[in-house]
């Protein structure tokens, strides 16, 4: 910007964004001095290097501006975890999976996980029939992005939505 600039001629742009054309670097200095704005190199691999008269606090703010709503509109994907049993009844069933359906719709990823205790670990084939009514449950909505594999005492399944 303005004296940094090394190049003798730019192809200088106006305040309006008119082109003015190719200028030698001290012409393009003083229109930007008679406008009161800044000369501002926005394209030093040009040939002749591009530069635009505007005002460069402004630039750099309105830059940072769009940085910081990109930043906002950014979302991230969240792992949401409902935890059941092998014996788990219809009820409870019904309103954990309400709960899965809602994380899915917002778009997070959904981490089921059965735990067992006691005796149950003989019969992990339940947990697995668990596992496969939520995923028949869920087939539309989410796919399922890590299987059902045994960790300890629990039985844990990672869907995520379509």
């Amino acid at each position: 910007m303005n004296e940094d600039i090394v190049s003798p001629d730019v192809r200088l742009v106006g305040l309006d964004g008119e082109m003015v054309g190719v200028v030698p670097l001290e012409d393009a200095k003083e229109h930007a001095v008679d406008a009161g704005m800044d000369l501002v190199e926005v394209s030093p691999n040009a040939d002749p290097p591009v530069c635009k008269i505007l005002d460069y606090g402004k630039f750099k703010y309105e830059a940072q501006k769009k940085a910081n709503t990109a930043r906002k509109k950014q979302r991230t994907i969240d792992v949401k975890e409902i935890k059941m049993r092998p014996s788990i009844d219809v009820h409870d069933y019904d309103v954990k999976m309400r709960n899965a359906r809602r994380f899915l719709d917002e778009g997070d990823k959904v981490k089921v996980t059965i735990r067992f205790r006691g005796r149950e670990m003989a019969h992990q084939e339940r947990g697995m029939i668990v596992l496969e009514r939520i995923r028949g449950d869920l087939d539309g909505l989410a796919k399922v992005e890590q299987f059902p594999h045994m960790e300890g005492r629990l039985m844990t399944m990672v869907v995520a939505p379509r």
